[in-house]
């Protein structure tokens, strides 16, 4: 389904669209991801979320990208005598390994993890960061602290550690289990959450096998120090700015998310950026302003996609959320400003004959009155450079492999179509002007430009490039010269 922008949209399912109709307006509205949170949800649940965008997609011919976010360890206090007490600044508080029930003083901290990695002076942030507590001596079951900000603590409330780097892994028992569920279901992306290096990345994807991409997200402290590691072994990253707006000030989320998407981009890895975009929207028709200039504010950035999470999941319009999103879209991307931002932030990279080839194809659409690049591509990653180039003519990703055509869902201004094998690269010209014209991207009096890999269906090999016409009368001259 050709879209009229090139930034991608994600939409998270949950109880407000859980069902056929609702997914299918969704995507018409414009999802082209759906995220699968396996943080809510049973394994049959999941599956049946899964049935109904595959057959979203069967039934309008779309190829359509699924996400599952692993819900990784979850780190919380145990339960208090009265259900919760009030922590006032300047009173001392401990936490311990003992089971019973908490009162003002102290509570259950069952993950002795942390007191092995805690020590004197480090932060502990309780309730997504209202509670803030700092250690003055600990030991190997115990933390005594002072309370630095107070206030109301209760039963299994989240605990973050920004200060350390905690000996844990990033997939808890529940993650395996769900990483096998859906790899095995046939998802095409496994968000990998609680990455705090890129160890953590290489065991994910060492289970899964290569039956779907690794997304490592980045809300931990720790992640963003070793950015270059993490970012070399993912296929891509989400800007979780939630728990890193926890665990670091808030003020250094945004230079942040600049820094790591502009990072992305160079390495030609999609980045989404997420969390609370159009959180108003969970129970109003219409998004603040501030809102609709954050969303704006990472297209300019030239993210790949952007995420929606409890807006589409259970908010009371979720399809709502997803036009706003399109609108913003639309209307940032057609702002010349626009075109400035992106083409002032490129990273030029000659590394490879494939980075001069759709360096060469971007330059030469952009000078000649081309009308799109069509790029074949098995794997997606002649795709992939072709996007990072950001050209100001649309993309046209053709493959003849499902699974390519659904990860391209997430990259930045990526038409994918599906097609047959290929041997020629006079049957991949006419290819590439047939569906071009298909997809109303160009017309009979029109140029294209046609980028490919010779031999075909080689993975990494692309390095030719042809301006065809698309002229039915031409087109067989042009392609056999």
């Amino acid at each position: 389904m050709k879209r009229n922008r090139n930034v991608k949209i994600v939409a998270t399912l949950g109880p407000a669209s859980n069902s056929y109709e609702m997914i299918r307006k969704l995507h018409e509205a414009g999802a082209d991801v759906f995220r699968l949170n396996m943080s809510h949800g049973s394994h049959d649940e999941i599956r049946v979320r899964h049935h109904m965008i595959r057959q979203v997609e069967e039934d309008l011919g779309s190829p359509i990208g699924i996400l599952a976010d692993l819900q990784g360890p979850k780190l919380r206090v145990g339960v208090f005598a009265n259900g919760e007490e009030e922590l006032v600044v300047g009173a001392s508080f401990r936490l311990d390994l003992a089971d019973v029930p908490g009162d003002v003083t102290r509570v259950t901290l069952p993950h002795k993890e942390i007191f092995d990695a805690l020590e004197p002076g480090a932060h502990l942030l309780v309730n997504d960061g209202k509670i803030k507590l700092r250690v003055k001596d600990c030991g190997a079951d115990f933390a005594n602290c002072d309370v630095l900000v107070g206030g109301t603590i209760s039963n299994r409330k989240g605990v973050n550690v920004p200060d350390v780097v905690l000996p844990l892994a990033a997939l808890s028992d529940k993650d395996r289990k769900d990483l096998e569920f859906v790899c095995e279901l046939g998802v095409d992306w496994l968000a990998l959450s609680f990455v705090q290096r890129a160890a953590d990345v290489e065991e994910a994807r060492d289970l899964c096998r290569g039956r779907a991409a690794i997304l490592s997200k980045i809300e931990k402290p720790n992640a963003v120090k070793v950015f270059d590691e993490i970012l070399a072994v993912s296929d891509g990253i989400m800007v979780a700015r939630g728990d890193l707006g926890v665990e670091l000030p808030v003020q250094n989320v945004p230079p942040i998310q600049k820094r790591l998407v502009r990072k992305c981009r160079a390495a030609a890895k999609p980045v989404i950026v997420a969390t609370q975009m159009l959180e108003s929207m969970i129970t109003s028709p219409m998004p603040t302003r501030a809102e609709v200039s954050d969303v704006a504010t990472a297209i300019y950035e030239g993210a790949d996609a952007i995420m929606l999470s409890a807006e589409s999941a259970a908010g009371s319009f979720p399809i709502e959320a997803v036009q706003t999103m399109d609108n913003v879209a639309v209307e940032v991307e057609s702002d010349p400003t626009y075109t400035e931002i992106i083409e002032s932030s490129r990273k030029v990279v000659r590394e490879s004959v494939a980075d001069g080839i759709v360096a060469a194809a971007r330059e030469i659409a952009e000078t000649a009155n081309i009308k799109a690049i069509v790029c074949f591509s098995q794997r997606g990653r002649t795709a992939l450079l072709v996007s990072r180039e950001r050209p100001r003519v649309p993309i046209l990703a053709l493959t003849n492999e499902v699974d390519t055509a659904r990860r391209l869902s997430l990259t930045w201004g990526t038409n994918c179509v599906m097609t047959g094998p290929v041997d020629r690269f006079k049957d991949a010209v006419i290819g590439a002007v047939r569906a071009a014209k298909a997809q109303g991207m160009a017309g009979e009096d029109d140029l294209i430009v046609v980028t490919a890999g010779v031999p075909f269906n080689t993975p990494g090999s692309t390095n030719i490039l042809r301006v065809a016409p698309c002229s039915e009368r031409l087109i067989h001259a042009a392609a056999s010269e």
